[in-house]
């Protein structure tokens, strides 16, 4: 996969096979990125887990944080990366270790050899987009 130009229906097929998504990052604070896009994407009917080590065993959003992708306990379709371009390989070595189906890395985050191993595991891979951007301007709507 090319990295730089997404077909739309790539992206399309990520976005409307996810279900449950586990949102690495997840911020309890209103004003962070990752807050309003979890908001955003529980709004459009998706599950949504948040994962947040510093956070964990409260809730965001009404639902229960967890301090790594392992310790959730339920299915993930699609892990959302909100993690420095540094960090995010570590998170998409526990998506593949989970058995996510994609990894979306958000705004500004890339790392090629973590999509590498991600992609030879069989995942799709998504970088330097925001779902909360991509989910109006493809036209899906809310389940």
């Amino acid at each position: 996969m090319r990295h730089d130009d997404y077909p739309d229906q790539y992206l399309r097929d990520i976005l409307t096979s996810a279900k449950t998504i586990a949102v690495v990052g997840a911020s309890p604070r209103a004003h962070r990125p990752s807050h309003g896009v979890m908001r955003f994407l529980q709004a459009r009917g998706y599950h949504c887990i948040p994962v947040n080590p510093f956070a964990a065993g409260g809730q965001i959003l009404g639902e229960r944080v967890y301090a790594s992708l392992a310790d959730i306990k339920e299915p993930v379709d699609m892990v959302d990366i909100f993690r420095r371009s540094a960090m995010a390989g570590a998170a998409v070595d526990e998506a593949i270790a989970i058995g996510a189906k994609s990894v979306w890395m958000q705004l500004d985050v890339r790392d090629d050899a973590a999509a590498s191993r991600a992609e030879a595991h069989g995942l799709k891979v998504v970088m330097n987009r925001c779902p909360a951007i991509e989910i109006p301007r493809l036209g899906i709507v809310a389940r």
